[in-house]
């Protein structure tokens, strides 16, 4: 089993965004028994923010039920991959946790509205393909 970890700030836009394409294509490709996804914020907000709830309707994936949570260590200390969007791998991994980190230096829209936020979701579905495909070798 493959653990991904999708980790941004507040947990309220960008990790959610993350997570919720990374479900998509990992039900996509039919890999539900070999990959999980973790997700969370250092300082998580109260809510996922709303435009990303729209947007992501949009693609008809709903994640309305969600919350913001923490990420912790013992959340990551078994993930292969830790993907970090404004924050960094130290701020919540145990220190000798040993897997895959990358930085994705994606905008917060910081209220620009959905414009802003289907620039990101877009940005980030490239993403998440990209990374799909580099599991694909190893899973």
């Amino acid at each position: 089993m493959t653990k991904l970890a999708f980790v941004c700030v507040g947990n309220a836009g960008r990790s959610q965004l993350a997570t919720a394409l990374a479900e998509q294509e990992r039900d996509r490709r039919d890999l539900g028994d070999s990959i999980e996804i973790v997700t969370g914020g250092i300082d998580p907000h109260d809510h996922v923010h709303n435009d990303v709830l729209e947007v992501l309707q949009e693609d008809g994936i709903d994640i309305g039920d969600r919350t913001p949570r923490r990420i912790t260590a013992d959340d990551v200390a078994d993930a292969d991959y830790i993907v970090t969007m404004g924050c960094a791998v130290d701020d919540f991994a145990p220190p000798d946790w040993d897997g895959t980190a990358e930085v994705w230096e994606v905008e917060h829209p910081g209220g620009d509205g959905k414009d802003a936020v289907r620039a990101q979701r877009d940005e980030i579905r490239h993403r998440v393909a990209d990374l799909f495909d580099q599991l694909d070798t190893a899973v």
